[in-house]
């Protein structure tokens, strides 16, 4: 089979399934992943020819794809803030949203300051945010948390990947006191932070209904979902952790359930923090806060 042959039944397979860019988008991802075919190249040899090993990997792929399988877990990577992740079924993929809650702390004052700052990641899955953060931040000392040891797994190849130095911590969150107590590899352990960043479970349980296949049945649920009744746990906890260990000035950032950010910012209101902000993400949805102590 010609690889034109191969568009032509691609296109026709999915095509009831996504739309027809969305289904040019994982066919131009799969011709560079399994042929390391770029675009250019596909136009320069449309008769570019495939074995039948070739074809049944192809096959395979648009089984899982018919079944909404992310593309990212079909080629184990994706791309974040410009850097490329490893990604599987125990870590979220990394969201446009969270890119920005990146971009706002490197846009944050005196973030680049010459002086070394201590950066924590809570919840951190992937490493997309603490990595993005070490890259364009190479003074500043950055540490990761997570309750899983399979995220965590996948957190440190990218560190590796990217060539970045990061403390990866093992724990569950809502079970520490005090972040200067945390189990930490590291001779000079910070006992406070300049930022601390957590993109939290936040979906709740009635909202599943929202939530797409491709999402529901192969995201991990354990990084997506909160109960009903205590929507705001992980937002309450760290903020009572950065109360105790942020610094003077420091800024605490959440991504946040778009439908509870008035809400969010009344618990934060509360605690006592200051210069609350409630940011919309490129969708003009409430999805970034970011305050201090």
């Amino acid at each position: 089979m010609v690889i034109k042959e191969l568009k032509t039944h691609f296109f026709d397979t999915l095509k009831n399934i996504q739309d027809e860019q969305e289904i040019e988008s994982f066919f131009f991802i799969l011709t560079e992943y399994l042929h390391n075919l770029k675009r250019v190249d596909l136009v320069l040899n449309p008769n570019f020819e495939l074995s039948e090993e070739e074809v049944e990997k192809w096959n395979t792929i648009l089984t899982d794809l018919q079944q909404e399988k992310p593309i990212q877990y079909i080629t184990g990577e994706t791309w974040f803030y410009g850097l490329r992740f490893e990604v599987n079924e125990n870590t979220l993929i990394p969201r446009p949203e969270t890119e920005e809650l990146v971009e706002w702390i490197l846009n944050s004052p005196n973030i680049h300051h010459p002086s070394p700052i201590n950066i924590l990641d809570i919840g951190t899955g992937s490493g997309c945010i603490p990595i993005s953060l070490k890259a364009n931040l190479s003074q500043a000392n950055v540490s990761a948390i997570d309750v899983s040891e399979k995220a965590l797994e996948v957190a440190k190849r990218n560190a590796e990947l990217n060539k970045v130095e990061i403390n990866f911590i093992e724990a569950n969150i809502l079970e520490v006191e005090d972040l200067s107590q945390l189990p930490s590899p590291i001779i000079h352990h910070p006992s406070s932070y300049n930022i601390i960043v957590s993109n939290p479970p936040y979906v709740r349980n009635l909202e599943k209904q929202e939530i797409k296949k491709n999402v529901l049945d192969y995201e991990p649920h354990l990084a997506l979902f909160i109960e009903d009744t205590d929507a705001l746990l992980f937002y309450r906890k760290i903020a009572q952790l950065a109360l105790k260990n942020l610094t003077p000035n420091g800024l605490l950032f959440f991504e946040i359930n778009q439908y509870l950010g008035k809400e969010t910012v009344e618990l934060l209101e509360n605690m006592g923090f200051k210069n609350i902000e409630l940011k919309k993400d490129i969708y003009g949805n409430d999805r970034m806060i970011r305050c201090s102590i």
